[in-house]
């Protein structure tokens, strides 16, 4: 049974950090590309960051500098380091697995940004 599970978000006042992790199971993480989504309401789900599975990363250019994505193979999970968070950045935040055809969700974690 295929698993995603996001953790590590929360409320945080602007200027603040979160890092938010992804946990896999079920899957054979090192072949998939592993990506974070957000979406706000009322909004579109975006595409924040993306890791291949060589360990390339991009990340949209509203969080360039910001938000860095990473990857542990041996604990099978993401990352997303996020500095200098902005009340535009409240969203729930999901990751996404990906290889070929195959693509699995996680529950999303909620990050609100407010003083």
């Amino acid at each position: 049974q295929v698993q995603l599970v996001e953790s590590g978000g929360g409320l945080v006042q602007p200027g603040g950090s979160l890092r938010p992790s992804c946990a896999t199971s079920g899957i054979n993480f090192r072949l998939y590309n592993m990506y974070w989504y957000r979406q706000a309401p009322g909004k579109q789900r975006e595409l924040v960051a993306t890791i291949t599975s060589g360990g390339f990363t991009n990340s949209a250019d509203s969080v360039k500098g910001r938000f860095t994505i990473s990857r542990d193979n041996v604990k099978n999970t993401i990352y997303l380091q996020m500095n200098s968070l902005q009340p535009g950045d409240t969203a729930v935040y999901y990751c996404n697995a990906r290889q070929v055809t195959l693509t699995y969700w996680g529950q999303g974690t909620q990050v609100t940004v407010s003083s």
